[in-house]
């Protein structure tokens, strides 16, 4: 751990980057809670139960060319 401090004391303005990095992620963060906030209902329910449908409607028009 020591080579390790040693090289970043080295680097000028190494402070900036832990900075950039969690404005980085917190802005993402943001972004997605507000996605999800937003998003109708209807979608999530749909998307919620796509795993489970078994009736082929969730197939994409390649998809189905493959298996005619």
């Amino acid at each position: 751990m020591e080579i390790v401090t040693h090289s970043l004391v080295q680097i000028a303005n190494v402070h900036i980057f832990p900075i950039i990095s969690f404005i980085i992620f917190f802005t993402f963060f943001l972004l997605m809670g507000y996605t999800v906030y937003k998003a109708p209902k209807s979608y999530v329910e749909e998307m919620a139960k796509l795993p489970l449908d078994d009736n082929g409607e969730s197939l994409t028009e390649d998809e189905e060319d493959l298996n005619a």
